[in-house]
């Protein structure tokens, strides 16, 4: 057994590291914790009435933003009036990518909305995955 260990310690390293990768955004939190995807994003709003908030700026809004979003840009959303007043409301964030979103949410969630989650993959992901966008 020793004599195993011995030989073949890189391959036994590259396991352990690999395993160490595949676990550490359950360890720190992320994942699912705080983003969801296209197809529960859906399923949020049609059957818990989410609402959701585009962060984006008004320009990148108004060239293609998801059916019935809101916009908020992410400097005016602790001061903004198109926030849902029913706290209780999951609030899905929405930015290009979904790389601005986590700061929205935290934001969100320091202002009482539990329930507010990120879009994974952000608007680009919306789109590919099929589902319907507008311009204002």
């Amino acid at each position: 057994m020793l004599n195993f260990l011995i030989e073949n310690w890189v391959l036994l390293l590259v396991a352990f590291v690999s395993g160490a990768m595949l676990v550490w955004p359950l360890v720190r939190g992320g994942g699912r914790a705080g983003a969801v995807g296209p197809s529960e994003a859906v399923r949020l709003m049609n059957r818990e009435k989410a609402v959701v908030v585009d962060i984006r700026e008004p320009a990148e809004y108004a060239a293609g933003h998801i059916v019935g979003s809101r916009n908020v840009p992410l400097a005016q959303l602790e001061s903004a009036k198109e926030l849902p007043t029913n706290k209780a409301l999951p609030v899905v964030v929405v930015c290009a990518t979904g790389a601005r979103a986590g700061r929205a949410v935290s934001t969100l969630r320091r202002l009482g909305h539990a329930g507010a989650v990120g879009l994974a993959g952000g608007l680009a992901a919306w789109r590919e995955a099929g589902l319907p966008t507008e311009k204002s």
